[in-house]
């Protein structure tokens, strides 16, 4: 184990640590284990009877200052929970974004009828907001999000229930039938 002892002014420390007193008694000790060229009891302790190297350094010149604390990078081992959402690779966008999103909608919605807001999170991690009637079919979802990400045309993708994850393999369905009324949906590529 690699110790680094410094002699300031006002007191010593271990390892960038705080300043320790040379007035107080138990470091007092700790010194004079050090000038006979022991390796002090504190220490022993710490290091559980592994090889100790003790570096000094003096700078009994100067006055102790507090070393700044040195970032240290998370280097463990990360686990991802959860379910088959997508990763979000963009940030949400904005209620201007939603509504210009409806405002442009290519899907006709007949006000005599029953409608629902359906939000689509796309692959990409951008995410579409429009109005359906409650009769649209899952086909119509498929066809909005063709016509709003032209570039998703030639793409082999599934659409997907969030909370069950449930794939929407008959696109025949209704959005009342396939009870996805006022909910999000998860375009997932394959």
């Amino acid at each position: 184990v690699q110790i680094l002892l410094k002699l300031w002014r006002n007191g010593f420390s271990l390892d960038d640590g705080e300043l320790r007193s040379y007035s107080d008694p138990t470091n007092a000790q700790f010194l004079e284990s050090v000038k006979r060229g022991e390796i002090p009891v504190e220490l022993q302790r710490l290091v559980h009877g592994a090889q100790v190297n003790l570096d000094m350094e003096d700078h009994q010149e100067q006055e102790y200052v507090k070393p700044r604390l040195r970032f240290k990078a998370f280097s463990g081992e990360g686990q991802k929970l959860g379910s088959l959402t997508p990763e979000i690779v963009s940030t949400p966008s904005s209620p201007e974004e939603e509504e210009k999103s409806i405002l442009n909608a290519p899907i006709l919605i007949d006000d005599s009828k029953p409608a629902t807001k359906v939000q689509v999170r796309l692959a990409d991690g951008s995410r579409l907001i429009q109005r359906f009637n409650h009769t649209h079919r899952i086909k119509d979802i498929r066809d909005f999000i063709i016509q709003s990400r032209p570039a998703f045309a030639t793409t082999d993708f599934v659409l997907v229930t969030t909370f069950p994850n449930k794939e929407l393999t008959d696109e025949t369905l209704t959005l009342q039938e396939a009870d996805i009324l006022n909910t999000v949906i998860l375009q997932q590529l394959k």
